[in-house]
C-alpha cells in the first residue's frame, strides 16, 4: 500500500486531537502510523535527503498546514492541540480536510502568499504541479528522479556512441572510482591485455591486491545471451578464479541471468541502465552543476526557551 500523502492525513490528525488535550507529536506519528497500518519497511522509507522518514515528514506537513490555518496550535515545543476553529471544523464531520478546505482562511491564503512568492511552490516540472498531494520534499525529490532519469538515458547514450577503446575507459575509470583495480594506472595496465579466452581484463580487488577480479565488457546493441555468459564463466574457472564481472551497454537475456545466479562462482552482471547509474553515482562522466541543502529546525537550540 502507497503511503497516505500529507492533505490525506490532515482530516485523521485533527481528529487524534479532538479531545482538547495536548499531545507528543510523536506519540500522534505512531498512532497514524498504527491507523493506517504502515509496515515497518513502510517507515523505514526515507526521504532522498535521508535526513528523516517519509511518513514523519508527511504528518509534519499536515501538522504545519493544519496550524497555519488556525485548527491546531502547539502549546509547547513538540506538542499539538486542537483550536476553537479546529473543533468547528469537526463538528462539520467533513470527508476530508485538504488544501481546498484550509484556503478559506485568511491566515492560510497569507500563508500560501509568501511561500509563492519566495518560490517554493511554483516549479517548471510540470509533473511536479499536477500533484498536489506531494509535500515540498516529495516534489523535490520527484523532481530530482525525473532529472536523473534523464541524465542516465542521455549517459548510456553517450557511452554506445563511444568508440571502443573509450568504452574500454569507462570501464576502468568507474571499477577504480568504485574502489576496485588499485591506482588507475594498474586498472588501465589491467584492463584489455588479457583477451584470455573471454576475459578482457584483470583488476585487483583491493589496493593491496590480495585478491583479483577477471572483467568482460561488450559495447553491444542486442542483448548478451547464456553462451557468451558460459563462455565467460569457463574462461574463470581455466584461471581458477572465482569472482568476475561482465558488464555490457545493453542487456541480459533471462536465460543469461539464471545461469549467473545458479553458478558456484560470483560473476556479476552490469547491463547498460545499471551501467549508466553506477557512472552517476560515482561521478564518471558527469559533473555537478548545482547544490541544494535541506535544513531543518535544530531543535536543541530552542530547548532553553
Amino acid at each position: 500500500m502507497a503511503l497516505p500523502d500529507y492533505q490525506t492525513l490532515m482530516l485523521p490528525l485533527l481528529r487524534l486531537t479532538g479531545d482538547g488535550q495536548e499531545h507528543r507529536f510523536r506519540d500522534v506519528v505512531e498512532k497514524l502510523a498504527a491507523e493506517f497500518r504502515i509496515t515497518d519497511d513502510e517507515r523505514a522509507e526515507l526521504l532522498p535527503s535521508g535526513t528523516s522518514p517519509v511518513f514523519d515528514n508527511r504528518v509534519g506537513w499536515a501538522r504545519t498546514y493544519l496550524k497555519q490555518a488556525g485548527l491546531l496550535s502547539s502549546p509547547k515545543r513538540g506538542t499539538l492541540r486542537i483550536t476553537d476553529r479546529g473543533r468547528d471544523v469537526l463538528s462539520r464531520n467533513p470527508k476530508r480536510i485538504d488544501v481546498k478546505l484550509l484556503n478559506q482562511y485568511e491566515e492560510f491564503r497569507a500563508f500560501r502568499t509568501r511561500r509563492s512568492s519566495r518560490g517554493t511552490e511554483a516549479t517548471t516540472a510540470p509533473e511536479v504541479d499536477r500533484e498536489p498531494e506531494q509535500t515540498p520534499e516529495d516534489a523535490l525529490a520527484a523532481a530530482y528522479g525525473k532529472l536523473r532519469e534523464n541524465l542516465e538515458a542521455e549517459i548510456l547514450q553517450q557511452v554506445k556512441a563511444a568508440s571502443p577503446s573509450f568504452f574500454e575507459r569507462v570501464v576502468i575509470d568507474l571499477l577504480v572510482a568504485m574502489g576496485y583495480g588499485g591506482s588507475r594506472q594498474d586498472a588501465g595496465r589491467a584492463i584489455g591485455r588479457s583477451g584470455d579466452g573471454g576475459i578482457d581484463g584483470i583488476i585487483k580487488q583491493d589496493r593491496l591486491g590480495l585478491d583479483v577480479i577477471y572483467v568482460q565488457a561488450k559495447r553491444w546493441e542486442s542483448a548478451v545471451g547464456r553462451p557468451e555468459i558460459q563462455k565467460f564463466v569457463g574462461a574463470l574457472q581455466g584461471q581458477k578464479a572465482s569472482k568476475g564481472v561482465f558488464l555490457t551497454t545493453s542487456s541480459f537475456t533471462r536465460e543469461a541471468e539464471d545461469y549467473a545466479n545458479g553458478i558456484n562462482s560470483k560473476v556479476i552482471l552490469i547491463d547498460g541502465e545499471r551501467l549508466a547509474r553506477l557512472m552517476v553515482d560515482h561521478d564518471v562522466g558527469v559533473t555537478a552543476v548545482g547544490e541544494y541543502k535541506l535544513k531543518r529546525i535544530d531543535s536543541d537550540y530552542f530547548e532553553g526557551e
